[in-house]
């Protein structure tokens, strides 16, 4: 048992090493981009090496995002709120928290661009997670709405469409030319978004 727990352990190891290895390249030139056997000479692997963990690149590249996209979801959740006003201001904290992962950024704004295409093996993973994210949004807007938080006369689903596009506009910007404040810009739509959504006298 114990022999068998540390292979466990190590094959988890190198799992793990494998993702790391292949962000920067999936990043960097996509998934269409970045051969196998550059995935398999990043993580310091033969290609069958490679493969005994990962059957496929596609497997490689759905795990690479569903495992980044844990993590973003472990950091929302440790700073979510439970009004409206709050939950919209955890964007702005998670703007500036991606300000300081450029290459995650990059990597989910080039695989999206990419992942647009119908035959791309990310499509529909990325169609369900805006799915999921635009569900958050406007339930976090539809919370505020209900507790008399904000005005009740607007679409929650419109706005959560603006709020993610918003995001990525930004993000696409600042992926081009770092000098933009990506934060500050996110921090005063947001500002202006509350305005809008305060309950009318």
């Amino acid at each position: 048992m114990p022999s068998i727990r540390k292979a466990t352990r190590r094959g988890e190891r190198t799992r793990a090493a494998i993702l790391d290895a292949a962000v920067p390249l999936f990043a960097r030139h996509g998934y269409r981009g970045a051969p196998l056997s550059s995935l398999a000479e990043a993580a310091r692997l033969t290609q069958p090496g490679l493969l005994h963990h990962f059957p496929s690149k596609e497997q490689l590249l759905l795990a690479v995002l569903e495992e980044r996209d844990r993590e973003a979801m472990r950091w929302m959740r440790d700073t979510w709120f439970d009004s409206g006003t709050a939950a919209l201001r955890t964007f702005v904290a998670l703007v500036a928290h991606n300000s300081t992962t450029p290459e995650l950024v990059q990597l989910f704004t080039v695989l999206v661009g990419e992942g647009v295409s119908e035959s791309h093996p990310a499509h529909e993973y990325f169609a369900e997670r805006y799915a999921r994210l635009r569900g958050n949004v406007r339930r976090a807007i539809a919370q505020g709405q209900d507790t008399g938080e904000f005005r009740t006369d607007v679409d929650a689903g419109v706005l959560a469409n603006l709020v993610l596009a918003m995001l990525d506009g930004l993000q696409i910007q600042w992926l081009l030319d770092r000098d933009q404040d990506m934060t500050t810009a996110f921090e005063t739509f947001t500002e202006v978004l509350l305005e809008h959504l305060k309950p009318r006298d």
